[in-house]
């Protein structure tokens, strides 16, 4: 093992407790294990990560800021609850953020750029294809994250982080009720098309359309599904 490979594992190995504490319940609200609404108990959670409370409280404060959780002071902790205006808002912060990034691609002119966008959009068909939904959404924000991150912009950057979490949030949640992966996966081919024309017109279009359509299926898959239909009056 080679003297870089030794100091990532250290590095790794040294993460403070509440940041790997924070992992942990981040992955599983992500994946939608922890749902909308469902409560979490301290004393239960504590006992089950062999921990004591004072760092799982500071990585629950780290997920408050996310927005993944909501600390009610004296009563409870719960997984945030998904209203439609928080899904509103989420897209159409998110149409603003990727159309601006589309421009800077363009203007980038990196072909490399668009050849990984491609192939993570193989990726994504290719996993979608195996029916498996949960990894299929994975790779659909790894290529709206790798958008972002192509922009070498890095307030944007910046901004996409603070609201990273809750995309791939709802990204699960909507793809764990869904069936038409495929066509889910598929869809982001015309944004590349449009990258690699350097057309910024259509880059621009096919951003929003992309986003918006996602957006009304994710409130109709809210509307429906009890997973999501929680917080429909908080």
């Amino acid at each position: 093992m080679t003297n870089n490979n030794t100091s990532s594992l250290t590095h790794i190995n040294n993460k403070p407790l509440r940041e790997r504490i924070a992992d942990i319940l981040r992955d599983l609200i992500i994946k939608g294990e922890l749902k909308p609404g469902d409560s979490i108990v301290e004393t239960e959670l504590a006992s089950k990560l062999g921990v004591s409370r004072a760092p799982l409280r500071e990585a629950l404060q780290t997920l408050n800021t996310e927005g993944l959780v909501e600390i009610i002071p004296y009563y409870k902790t719960i997984v945030r609850h998904l209203r439609q205006r928080d899904i509103r808002e989420l897209y159409s912060l998110r149409s603003t953020l990727e159309t601006f990034a589309s421009r800077l691609i363009i203007e980038n002119n990196n072909p490399h750029d668009i050849e990984l966008l491609r192939s993570i959009c193989d990726d994504m068909v290719a996993m979608a294809k195996t029916g498996d939904a949960m990894k299929a959404s994975a790779i659909d924000h790894q290529f709206h994250d790798t958008v972002i991150a192509l922009s070498d912009h890095n307030l944007l950057i910046s901004t996409w982080s603070s609201v990273s979490q809750r995309v791939h949030q709802v990204l699960a949640l909507r793809d764990m009720v869904r069936t038409d992966i495929v066509s889910m996966a598929q869809s982001h081919y015309p944004l590349v098309d449009a990258l690699e024309k350097r057309d910024v017109q259509q880059a621009t279009h096919e951003f929003e359309e992309h986003i918006m359509d996602a957006r009304d299926l994710t409130v109709k898959v809210w509307e429906d599904s009890d997973d999501l239909s929680n917080g429909r009056h908080s």
